[in-house]
C-alpha cells in the first residue's frame, strides 16, 4: 500500500466498493490508496468501466465504502453522520460533473449562488461571492444568462464556478472536458490548473483526455477496479 502522505487533505485506504453480495457481486472499485494534498492535482484515468467514476463518487463523499476508509480532512466518510457528509459537501468538497448539471430555469448567476441559498448565506455575502466566482472563471458579465445562453465551455465554467464558490479545500471533477472539444476543453483545464494552484485545492480528475493528463502533477490509472500504476510528474 502507497504511504499516506501527512500533509494531504484527502485520503484512501484500501478502498472498496461492491454492489450486491455472494455470487452476483459486481466490484466497481477495490483496495485502492491514495493521498492528494493541497494545491496538488491528480488525474484517475482508465477505460469505460474501469471504475473511475466509482473511485471518484467515494473520495467526493457521494457514496460510503463497502470496505476501506476515505478521510476528507478529519472526517472519516465510511463512519460520517448525514449531517457531517452535509457540511462535507456544502463547507469541504466541491463537485463538477460531466453534463454540467445546471438546472435550466436559473441564470448563470442563481446556479451558482445555489449552495450559498442551501446554505442559508446572507444576501449580500453571497452576490459578493457569486461575482467573485463568476470572475474567477472569466464570466463576469454573463450572471444574467441561462445555460442554453451559454457555451458548452461557458456551461463547465459556470459548474466549476458553483463547485469552488465558497472556500473549497477537495474539488472533484468527472470528466469535464467529455462533452467539450479539444480547444475549449484545453482552456476549462487550464482554469481548473490555475484554481487548483492559486487556492490550494486538492483535485482530482477522472478522464482520459491526453490534455488533462499532460498537466497532471500524479497519474494513476485504474483497472477492473483496482489502481494498476502511479505517475509522478516533478
Amino acid at each position: 500500500m502507497p504511504e499516506v502522505a501527512t500533509d494531504a487533505v484527502l485520503t484512501a485506504e484500501a478502498l472498496t466498493r461492491r454492489y450486491g453480495t455472494g455470487a452476483n457481486a459486481v466490484v466497481g472499485c477495490e483496495d485502492v490508496s491514495l493521498a492528494v494534498r493541497p494545491g496538488e492535482l491528480l488525474v484517475v484515468r482508465g477505460r469505460s468501466g474501469a471504475g473511475k467514476s466509482t473511485l471518484l463518487r467515494l473520495l467526493g463523499a457521494l457514496d460510503r465504502p463497502t470496505s476501506g476508509t476515505v478521510r476528507i480532512g478529519d472526517v472519516d466518510v465510511a463512519t460520517a453522520s448525514e449531517g457531517a457528509l452535509v457540511s462535507l459537501h456544502r463547507d469541504v468538497v466541491g463537485f463538477v460533473h460531466q453534463e454540467f448539471g445546471l438546472l435550466p430555469t436559473l441564470t448563470a448567476a442563481e446556479n451558482v449562488g445555489l449552495p450559498l441559498r442551501i446554505a442559508r448565506r446572507a444576501a449580500a455575502e453571497r452576490d459578493a461571492l457569486v461575482a467573485d466566482a463568476l470572475a474567477a472563471v472569466g464570466l463576469a458579465g454573463h450572471e444574467a444568462q441561462r445555460p442554453g445562453q451559454l457555451s458548452g465551455g461557458q456551461q463547465q465554467r459556470v459548474a466549476i464556478a458553483r463547485a469552488l464558490v465558497s472556500p473549497r479545500s477537495v474539488l472533484i471533477a468527472d470528466e469535464p472536458t467529455g462533452q467539450l472539444d479539444s480547444e475549449t476543453g484545453a482552456q476549462v483545464m487550464d482554469l481548473v490548473v490555475s484554481l487548483t494552484r492559486e487556492r490550494g485545492v486538492a483535485t482530482v480528475v477522472a478522464t482520459h483526455d491526453p490534455l488533462v493528463v499532460a498537466v497532471a502533477d500524479r497519474v494513476v490509472e485504474l483497472r477492473d477496479g483496482r489502481l494498476r500504476s502511479e505517475q509522478d510528474r516533478d
